[in-house]
Formats: structure tokens, sequence, C-alpha cells
């Protein structure tokens, strides 16, 4: 099947249809620039559709034994494992992922539809003593009912299903919005996986469609009880404060300015390793990524000389040939935007020791050093292939300057005495640190989330678990109750 071609619609109770806005969303080839799909938006009213729709079968699906949900998922991953090369090829298209990037993407989504699989029977309910004589308490754990899913470019087949997959499972409906830049991949794929598997109509819906149509209709909508939005911190805070202002749960994903940290005692090719790859890994295009590298004084001159001599080898180019490591960059506005981080940051007295250029949406690498401790350029989100090497002089300003940002998602150490470096991250304000290893992980059952700006609330196992459920405590008052009046 040609996915650009038979997937660009709007996917609502179970029926593949146009859009009814006035305008389409134009979904493009990030390094070509060759026109995959052309979507015409979702409007509020078809919104509204969606939930409606997805509040009208949660119903039964809740009471579907947990048993026979899991076989939806249990199909699902086989038709990925089946098509696994042309849902590859449809990543490496539509956002620019290299070949490698697309089989880390599907590898993780693999995961995350195992896990899917056990979730469906992980809730389990709880009997509570009571100081009232003869009063049992039950507690259950509930499907919240409907969750609106609103996914980013850069995973974006990954980081649908994430939320998508488990809250499904646990016998919720989805309306899912993907990124406006990958609707294939964040949205229409997933559904069409998840209908071939036989989920009912109606459980899962996509709209594809933009803020400038729909507002903010998918977060005021009365139906959904929860938000799982991945995405920046700026569009998170206003996520945040209107789905408080509508009394609904919201599970936010957010940006990242991860530090990975070279003590002096670690091994320095080990962490270039670890450094390049948790820099360049998608263009950069990851909140996890190691926006910035602190290196013990000590050894500065040889991390930097081998860091750079290892950066000049990424391969810049087609993301389709397997030995690019280095693609597009999801759209011109991204692309323009870091190279002007890496122009006033130079301009501000950095020094380039890799100076990138911009072509269409390829942006080579640069490397810089030399940062004023106070540039703006340390405290942001750099979603591209910009590296920061900074000095530090003992653990003391190595976790001050990790600390130095409004962010909390990821970070590293690496040092050659393990329990020195489980001390260095106890001190970071991360949610997810790892010691000897790159910034850039996710696995199916450990709490995935971020501190400050990164973030409120965590997915993945158990947190799935306490995002997609409610519970409900029912009594039983054994006997007869003794009342005052």
């Amino acid at each position: 099947m040609s996915h650009f071609t038979d997937l660009a619609h709007q996917y609502i109770d179970g029926e593949w249809k146009p859009g009814s806005g006035s305008w389409d969303i134009i979904d493009f080839n990030p390094y070509t620039g060759e026109k995959l799909a052309s979507i015409t938006v979702a409007t509020a009213d078809e919104v509204d559709r969606a939930y409606r729709a997805a509040a009208r079968a949660q119903t039964a699906w809740a009471e579907t034994n947990p048993y026979t949900r899991r076989l939806v998922f249990e199909r699902a991953l086989r038709i990925v494992e089946d098509r696994e090369e042309e849902i590859a090829e449809t990543i490496v298209a539509e956002l620019g992922g290299t070949r490698l990037k697309a089989a880390f993407e599907l590898h993780l989504a693999k995961e995350f539809l195992r896990e899917a699989i056990q979730l469906a029977l992980r809730p389990e309910g709880r009997i509570l003593p009571s100081p009232v004589d003869g009063k049992e308490n039950r507690v259950y754990r509930v499907p919240v009912g409907v969750v609106g899913v609103i996914s980013p470019f850069n995973f974006p087949f990954l980081l649908s299903l994430k939320s998508v997959a488990p809250a499904l499972a646990l016998g919720n409906a989805v309306v899912l919005k993907p990124h406006q830049n990958t609707p294939i991949c964040g949205g229409t794929l997933v559904a069409k996986v998840l209908e071939e598997a036989g989920l009912p109509a109606g459980l899962l819906n996509v709209v594809v469609t933009d803020i400038a149509e729909i507002g903010d209709a998918l977060l005021t909508h009365p139906v959904p009880k929860v938000i799982s939005f991945t995405g920046s911190d700026k569009v998170g805070r206003h996520v945040a404060t209107v789905c408080a202002q509508n009394f609904k749960h919201a599970v936010l994903e957010l940006g990242g300015n991860s530090a990975l940290i070279v003590l002096d005692d670690a091994d320095v090719d080990y962490a270039v390793d670890a450094a390049v790859f948790s820099r360049f890994v998608h263009q950069g295009q990851v909140c996890m990524a190691a926006n910035r590298i602190l290196v013990d004084r000590t050894l500065e001159e040889e991390f930097t000389e081998k860091f750079v001599a290892k950066v000049k080898t990424l391969r810049v180019g087609d993301p389709a040939d397997p030995a690019t490591h280095i693609g597009p960059l999801i759209n011109s506005q991204q692309a323009e935007s870091v190279s002007s981080v890496v122009e006033q940051t130079v301009a501000a007295g950095a020094t380039a020791l890799l100076h990138g250029t911009v072509d269409g949406n390829l942006v080579s690498p640069s490397v810089l050093t030399g940062i004023a401790a106070d540039a703006p350029v340390l405290s942001q989100e750099i979603f591209g292939p910009v590296a920061l090497i900074v000095p530090f002089d003992g653990e003391e300003e190595a976790v001050r300057i990790a600390n130095d940002t409004p962010y909390g998602l990821s970070g590293a150490v690496h040092t050659g005495d393990v329990e020195r470096g489980v001390r260095v991250a106890k001190r970071i304000h991360t949610g997810m640190i790892h010691i000897n290893d790159g910034t850039v992980h996710d696995e199916p059952i450990v709490p995935f989330g971020g501190e400050k700006h990164s973030g409120v609330g965590r997915l993945n196992g158990e947190a799935m678990v306490d995002s997609f459920t409610t519970q409900k405590w029912i009594s039983i008052q054994h006997g007869r109750s003794r009342f005052p009046f």
C-alpha cells in the first residue's frame, strides 16, 4: 500500500474520510522537498465527532475481558513485524529519519506493543480495612474513559503508540492528534495498524488538524478526562493551563537540556562515543539529547580533540542511504533556527571548532566551546546538530552547571567509579540519568519523565496504569450501620 495515498484522511468512528476544513495540511519529504500527501484539516465539529464516537465505543470496550483486549495488541505487534521495512521507509520519507533512526524507533515501538499486551492484565484491585465494624472497602482500578493524545514529529510512530496502546489496553478510548509535519507516521498509520489488528471502530480516532483551525477544542472538549501531550515546554505550559481550567489531568512529556558529564576518571574514548551519539542521533531532534557536554578541565583538551575528530566522520545527506548519520531537520524553519543559534553564539564570543553549514534542510554539525557562563544557548533546548563543550573544575562545579537550566529530563555521568557516578547523578535534578552511557534511552517498564520544565507525570510500566486509570472506592456494609439521628 502507499501510505501517503491511502492514509491521507481523517479516521473517525471507523471511517476514512477527508476533513471538512477549508485548507489542507501538506506533508513534505524534508530531504527532497517532494509533496507526499495533502490532507484537508479536521474542524472543531470533527473533533467533537471523534470524541463522541470514542465515548460511545469505550463503555463496551471497558467491559471486554482484558484477555480479549490484549489479542488486539498481539496482532498489532505481528503486523508491525511483518511490515517493518515498509514502515521504516515511511519514517525515512516523512520525517527525514536515517535508516538507523528508523530501526531504533521501530525496535522501541515493538517493545511498547509487547508491554501493552501485558498492561491489559496489570490493573489490580485492593481490599482495605475499615474502623467500622462489618464494613468492607474495595478499591478498584477503572479506565478514565477517553484520552486525548497529542504527539510530536521527532519519533511520531513510537511516541503516538507509546500513549495510544497503553490507554487502549487499559480499557479507554483515544482521540489522537499527530503533529502536522508527520500526520501519517504519527497518526493514520497507527490507526491502520490497530484497525487491521481488530480494534473495534470508534475506540481510536485520528484528527489531522492544527490549532489555527480548531483552537483549543481538543483540550476543552468535555469528553476526555486525560490529555497526554509530548512536545515543547512552551506548548506544554498552555496545555497544562487549559487542562487545569477544565479539570482534566495532563501528562506532559516536554523538552530537555540534558548534560553529559565527563568526570576526571572517565574512559575518554568511550565518553566521546557516548557523547557523539547522544548529541547527534536523529540530527539532535531528541528531547533527551545531550545539549551540553561537560568535561573536567583535566580532560578537556584530549576529549575535545577526539570528539571533534569523530564528529568530522559523521556523514550528512540522504536519510535513505544506510551510510548516512545525519539527515535533514524537519523543516526550513527549524534549520534556520538552529543556524541562527550558532551564529548568535559565535558572535557573542564562542569558538566554533566546527561551524555547520545549511543546505536546504540539511544542517551539518557544529561544535562550540569557549561559551560564556551566562550565554542564552546554555539554558535552552537546541533541536539540531549543535554540541556545546563546557569545561568544569571538579564535581561541585559540574553539578552546579548541570542544574543551571530550567529543564530536567535526562543526563549521563561518565566515570571510572560507578558509585561515584551514582552519587553525582543523585544530585542532578532530572527525572532520568545514566551512568557510563548515553543520554537517549527509553524502556517500556521504567518510569519515563522529567522534572522542572521537562514535564509533569510519568509514562511506561506502572506509570501507565496511574496515568490512564483512576481509583474507585466501593464500600460494603455487612449488617446494619448505626446512624446518629
